[in-house]
């Protein structure tokens, strides 16, 4: 998680030294001044990425490190299970028509599709969560 961190701290730095600069020649090159929207989106780009890398850094110190934080390793070092991934279900399918139908009610403001997509999307994030839950085990 170091490499993500520092990837993040790279990606903030940025936005916050070319914010600086887009403010200061703003102020110079037009007669308004500073151009405050175009500032604030850099500055809070910037923030945003020091929020995640922040957080995986913080991540990182309390998990053991991976293969991809050490120097020497090799391709080898990452191989074997990485988790599980159901190869046949629809529920990210309905998850992503779920967020693409909140999104075009919230684009239109359309209060019935937001609460009537926005149900959609729970119902749908429940059954990808619990696709293979079965309950308590019985004796």
């Amino acid at each position: 998680m170091k490499v993500e961190a520092r990837v993040f701290d790279i990606v903030a730095i940025f936005g916050i030294v070319i914010a600086i600069i887009y403010a200061v020649m703003t102020g110079i090159m037009t007669q308004d001044g500073v151009e405050p929207v175009g500032t604030v989106a850099l500055l809070l780009s910037g923030g945003l990425a020091l929020l995640v890398g922040s957080y995986f850094r913080f991540v990182a110190r309390r998990i053991e490190p991976r293969p991809e934080d050490h120097e020497d390793a090799e391709i080898s070092d990452g191989a074997g299970e990485l988790g599980f991934f159901s190869p046949g279900s629809y529920w990210p399918v309905v998850v992503a028509a779920g967020c693409a139908l909140v999104s075009v009610a919230l684009a239109f403001f359309q209060v019935w599709l937001i609460i009537l997509s926005g149900i959609l999307l729970v119902m749908a994030i429940g059954g990808l969560v619990f696709e293979y839950h079965t309950g308590p085990r019985r004796q």
